[in-house]
């Protein structure tokens, strides 16, 4: 049986991955290991918390004698490294907080690995360190042209700057002590689960609440949307399949600028759920200080070499989540 610790579990990403691996697998375990900030929540994982399975440790990845013990009381197998401060609006008003979790507490998970899983004739046989990174370390492009692997790296927002400086990291364990590891970089996620800050959600929560809908600036900025079990699928293919060393682009072709996004979920729940609820909701408000004007991954190299793509159009999984989140009471709060 092989053993799991999935940091950052009980937030959006890391608790659909959780889901979604104990779901596929019946012969592994899980050791769900999260501080559980304002963006985390157990109640993501209430279906699963009886599961034998699966245990949850609440820590933080700084603590290096607790993170420690982990290693040795459950004979970890994988690292898959979810744990980050990930909000670009807080990161410009509380930096340090995510060079310290960011950058020092992806350091910390890689020492513990590495004295876990380095013996002296070598790695130990099945074990690998992956590390979910962003597309945001490469900065902004213009209107044609996509993210690959090979990008310079040029990050503009302190949140940013902390990952690429966490990737970095990672990629110096492997290039120093030869450490099993890769890197997956994914375009925006969206899905159930996501905490209220974040721009779906947030639309989705005001519109049903008649709360003004703020959009930074013009409203053009473009992201590459990417459902979040797509995501969670590509992570569990590059874990088992993944070459050692090599960093994948996870993107989702779904290109839209953020007003196209929030007139979208207006258009649904206007025709589906609340007829008063309509465009004049939207407010511009001034833009995000360094706000990069547009994202687009090229996900080839998981596609040609893993056989991985993103199989839930945009136009499918916006409904899903839409649907998701209305029938949670809470975002009516």
């Amino acid at each position: 049986m092989k053993t799991y610790l999935v940091t950052g579990g009980a937030g959006f990403i890391g608790s659909n991955f959780i889901l979604y691996m104990l779901k596929k697998y019946e012969d592994i375990k899980i050791i769900n290991f999260d501080k559980l900030t304002y963006a985390g929540n157990l109640e993501n994982l209430k279906e699963i918390q009886c599961d034998g399975r699966y245990i949850f440790i609440r820590g933080n990845i700084c603590d290096k004698e607790l993170v420690t013990s982990v290693f040795q009381k459950y004979k970890i197998n994988y690292v898959v490294n979810f744990a980050a401060e990930t909000h670009v609006d807080r990161s410009i008003t509380t930096p340090e907080i995510f060079a310290e979790t960011n950058v020092l507490g992806t350091v910390n998970l890689l020492n513990c690995a590495k004295d876990s899983w380095l013996e002296e004739e070598g790695w130990k046989d099945g074990v690998k360190f992956l590390h979910v990174s962003t597309d945001e370390v490469y900065g902004s492009l213009g209107d044609s042209g996509y993210f690959l692997e090979t990008t310079a790296l040029d990050p503009r927002s302190p949140y940013s700057a902390s990952k690429a400086s966490s990737d970095l990291m990672v990629k110096a364990f492997k290039d120093t002590y030869n450490m099993p590891m890769n890197i997956t970089r994914c375009s925006n996620n969206y899905g159930p689960y996501q905490f209220l800050e974040k721009l779906i959600p947030l639309i989705i929560s005001n519109c049903v609440n008649h709360k003004a809908l703020p959009v930074y600036g013009d409203g053009l900025n473009v992201r590459d949307w990417l459902y979040v079990e797509d995501h969670c699928k590509a992570i569990d293919m590059v874990i088992n399949e993944g070459r050692i060393g090599e960093i994948y682009n996870v993107g989702g072709h779904n290109e839209r600028t953020n007003i196209e996004i929030v007139k979208t979920v207006i258009k649904y729940l206007n025709e589906n759920y609340d007829s008063n609820i309509t465009e004049s909701l939207i407010r511009n408000v001034e833009d995000r200080k360094g706000h990069d004007r547009r994202y687009a991954i090229d996900p080839s190299k998981i596609k040609e070499e893993l056989g991985w793509y993103p199989e839930t159009c945009f136009e499918d999984g916006i409904i899903k989540t839409i649907k998701w989140y209305l029938d949670k009471a809470w975002i009516k709060l």
